[in-house]
């Protein structure tokens, strides 16, 4: 909270030099940026191992019911 702080004071005195057009994210902006990147490369091969320790096998398809009507299904007139 300081840091900001103490630069948000700062930032008034260097207006004569700073040029708003030419803000950039700086080494922070890449440090960060880089972090996350290799931070989702991380859960990504973690989750591929996870995956493929998966071992799933599908049941059969139930059997096909029987096409003969049922007593007290029948259709009435």
């Amino acid at each position: 909270m300081y840091a900001t702080q103490a630069l948000t004071h700062l930032v008034p005195l260097a207006a004569d030099e700073l040029d708003k057009n030419k803000v950039t994210p700086g080494v922070l902006g890449f440090i960060v940026f880089a972090a996350l990147a290799v931070g989702v490369w991380a859960l990504m091969k973690s989750m591929n191992r996870h995956m493929g320790r998966v071992n799933f096998e599908e049941e059969p398809a139930p059997a096909e019911p029987a096409s003969e009507p049922v007593a007290g299904s029948a259709k009435r007139k």
